[in-house]
């Protein structure tokens, strides 16, 4: 057993806390908006240019013109402000944004941070990765544990060109929630039906 990508979306969620402003990056991210917890009031960002986001349309929701950063259909809010690219990076770059929940390609095991790019593929730009991890005051990763061919994406060192170093503060995966901490990962949560020694045989990098 392991968590599906909406469990660990919902995992994510748990990490909102109240009257934070929030960044969700493209892929499993965009998910979390789905699972707010009652009670929470979080504002959304999308770096294109949204401050207050909804939860995904129903079919008869769906207005073309209303994008995230992944260029998802989303809906608005009463209270949703929309901006430029220049003043949505101000907002990220000035340290206005307190998290933001991103998802990976690679994580090393001191927090180093790559998720933009694969040599030899082609790269449509970095898009605001670089400027959110090392603006906003805390990065959750949400990846799977694993690539396509059963290789951990949690190593001792990034081999993919980074996106930042030393950022990552968590990391959620479908085996569970580990933080990095001096000298390695400290698990902190294992995933429904997954024992320590499961985790740890599936994690390259340093477990402490």
């Amino acid at each position: 057993m392991a968590w599906t990508r909406n469990q660990m979306a919902e995992r994510a969620a748990q990490e909102l806390q109240d009257g934070w402003y929030v960044n969700l990056g493209i892929g499993i991210p965009t998910l979390v908006a789905n699972y707010i917890p009652e009670g929470i009031e979080v504002t959304l960002q999308s770096e294109n240019g949204m401050l207050g986001m909804g939860p995904f349309p129903t079919e008869d929701e769906i207005d073309a013109d209303l994008i995230n950063a992944g260029k998802q259909t989303v809906t608005e809010l009463p209270q949703t402000a929309y901006f430029d690219s220049a003043q949505s990076f101000g907002m990220i770059r000035g340290g206005k944004i307190a998290m933001a929940i991103l998802g990976a390609m690679e994580v090393a095991e001191n927090g180093d941070l790559a998720n933009w790019m694969i040599p030899g593929k082609l790269v449509k730009g970095m898009g605001g990765a670089m400027d959110l991890v090392a603006g906003v005051g805390r990065v959750v990763v949400v990846m799977d544990h694993a690539n396509k061919h059963g290789v951990s994406k949690l190593l001792k060192e990034c081999t993919l060109p980074l996106t930042g170093k030393a950022v990552v503060d968590r990391i959620i995966t479908n085996l569970g929630v580990l933080d990095v901490i001096k000298g390695g990962l400290k698990i902190v949560e294992l995933a429904e039906g997954v024992s320590e020694d499961e985790l740890r045989s599936a994690t390259e990098a340093t477990i402490v």
